[in-house]
């Protein structure tokens, strides 16, 4: 028998991969609801989440489980005559340029034109075509790699943002490997991130031929909480909320986990799905070394703010998905997302919903604030941004405390060192390892049931 610890999106598509291999699994989760990080409440006729809103499309694992569970005519792509992303420049949003890939200029007169980014500026990211690459395997921060490969200026208004902002992580502790290692196979392979990312997108070009603009992002109608719901629903092992895992120990047959009403479980494999702090209690008397690399895994607290508009209410709206914030505007709030424009099934005609993100290693004092301070706080915020006067018809307010796993460099060569130092039987998997998203989450289940 398999046992399970945690009942998140890892811990339950564990056990989804485990009852297709015909083996016996009990899922444990200490909480009184399945889902972890996904969580989407409808309020009226709005559907606000609380984590993730969405999935990439190019990761094929999570539409995959999808279509397994029945969901696939319920995939959801995002708006996509409307993608286009914002960053805050000297108080004002500013639109990517056309052809931006995320930091990776791809067409010459929108980048030369765009006020983004000074002409040094430009030319110092126009070096690329020369500079030589790195020659060796080692890992790098992002911060190292967008400076060498653009420069400081690059860095500060793109790479921080746009690379370390969606992590809620610090640009010169972040780890290039473990979150964009295609930037590293476009240097090696092409010599250049530019003429790499220029001869993807001609091959993607040629691949596409119905010309259409491939969706970036997939979710369902009724939010993330549609695959949460329809695992739990399909899933035919036990199932146990509200039951957390006190002790784990070696038993004749395998494990022995002491539970929190007292009784105890026998196993002869235990995936752990945990957060790594969790992870590293459980496992210190079994596995100490393990538990110390588990201690290394740093995570950060961040924090959402769904607030519902009419549509007129927003005065200078943005024909987009939303916007990030880079660190040098100084600003107590990371990034916001017209998520109604995302997905326009997230709220009703004629009205707007918009998220508000805050926290993680940027301002992590905000996650001590009350509600009514987070909520006057992005009132403020929102009229110098969007000019919104009017009090919102509702706010809901989401924190997630050391909830996001960072990833620092020499990340990945702590993992394989964690994975080669379990006990037989002892498995881990989660966001805390290789991969944050949803997709990945789910791929690594599948690898570790796979692995068993």
């Amino acid at each position: 028998m398999i046992a399970i610890i945690g009942g998140g999106i890892s811990g339950l598509s564990t056990a989804w991969f485990a009852q297709k291999r015909g083996l016996e699994y009990v899922v444990l989760e200490a909480s009184g609801r399945w889902g972890g990080k996904l969580q989407t409440e409808k309020i009226g006729d709005f559907v606000v989440e609380g984590g993730a809103d969405s999935f990439l499309a190019t990761k094929p694992w999570a539409a995959a489980l999808a279509r397994e569970l029945g969901l696939g005519e319920r995939l959801l792509g995002t708006n996509d005559t409307l993608r286009t992303i914002y960053i805050l420049h000297n108080g004002q949003p500013v639109a990517l340029p056309e052809g931006m890939q995320l930091i990776v200029p791809t067409k010459f007169w929108p980048f030369l034109k765009t006020p983004l980014l000074s002409l040094s500026g430009k030319l110092r990211m126009g070096l690329d075509w020369l500079i030589p690459p790195r020659t060796d395997s080692a890992d790098e921060t992002i911060g190292s790699f967008v400076r060498r490969r653009f420069g400081q200026e690059a860095l500060e208004k793109l790479g921080e943002p746009l690379l370390s902002g969606i992590y809620s992580g610090e640009s010169e502790r972040q780890s290039l490997l473990a979150t964009f290692p295609r930037y590293r196979e476009l240097e090696t392979e092409f010599g250049s991130l530019i003429r790499g990312t220029l001869a993807q997108k001609n091959k993607q070009a040629q691949a596409n031929k119905s010309g259409k603009r491939p969706v970036m992002f997939q979710s369902f109608p009724g939010g993330t909480q549609e695959l949460v719901d329809a695992l739990v629903e399909q899933l035919t092992g036990t199932l146990r909320l509200g039951t957390s895992v006190t002790a784990l120990g070696p038993s004749r047959l395998g494990y022995s986990l002491s539970l929190s009403d007292g009784t105890t479980l026998a196993a002869e494999q235990v995936i752990v799905t945990t957060p790594a702090s969790v992870a590293a209690t459980l496992l210190q008397p079994l596995a100490p070394r393990v538990a110390e690399q588990l201690d290394l895994i740093r995570a950060v607290s961040t924090g959402t703010l769904s607030l519902g508009f009419r549509t007129e209410d927003i005065k200078r709206p943005l024909n987009g998905f939303g916007m990030v914030i880079p660190l040098r505007e100084k600003r107590p709030i990371n990034a916001l997302t017209i998520s109604s424009v995302k997905f326009p099934s997230r709220a009703p005609d004629g009205h707007a919903l918009v998220r508000v993100f805050f926290g993680g290693s940027r301002t992590p004092e905000t996650l001590e604030k009350t509600d009514d301070e987070i909520l006057a706080m992005a009132k403020v915020q929102l009229l110098d941004i969007l000019g919104i006067t009017a009090e919102p018809l509702f706010h809901r307010i989401f924190r997630w405390h050391n909830a996001n796993p960072q990833y620092d460099a020499g990340h990945l060569d702590r993992i394989d060192v964690l994975e080669k130092s379990l006990p037989p039987g002892l498995h881990l998997t989660g966001c805390a390892y290789r991969g944050v998203g949803i997709p990945d989450c789910i791929h690594q289940a599948e690898e570790v049931v796979g692995r068993l």
